[in-house]
């Protein structure tokens, strides 16, 4: 395991713990390292403190199906392309489509 980007995330998180890069980041890196329940606490953080961070919304409906909770996953996908219609953000909003899209054709 990289403890080093882990720890140095963290030191940057009690510096700020609102910090929405950092919240993401971290998530990122509890996924990659497989620690799941820690990667949902820091996306659920991140909900919290801005609920508009759109990007967050495709990986956290993808962990939430890796931990097998496939309604919190679609309510994920709908959350998020709801926030990126708001925000016009087609990108993201094209990618949560086809993600939500893809689950539930089982795919």
């Amino acid at each position: 395991m990289d403890n080093w980007r882990l720890n140095h995330l963290q030191e940057l998180l009690k510096e700020d713990p609102k910090d929405e890069f950092v919240l993401y980041a971290l998530a990122q890196e509890y996924t990659k390292h497989e620690n799941l329940e820690k990667a949902l606490d820091q996306y659920l953080i991140l909900k919290k403190v801005n609920a508009d961070y759109v990007g967050m919304y495709y990986h956290l409906a993808a962990l939430y199906l890796e931990l097998e909770k496939e309604k919190e996953a679609l309510a994920t996908y709908e959350e998020g392309i709801t926030i990126a219609q708001r925000l016009g953000d087609h990108h993201a909003l094209g990618e949560l489509k086809n993600a939500k899209t893809n689950f539930e054709l089982g795919l």
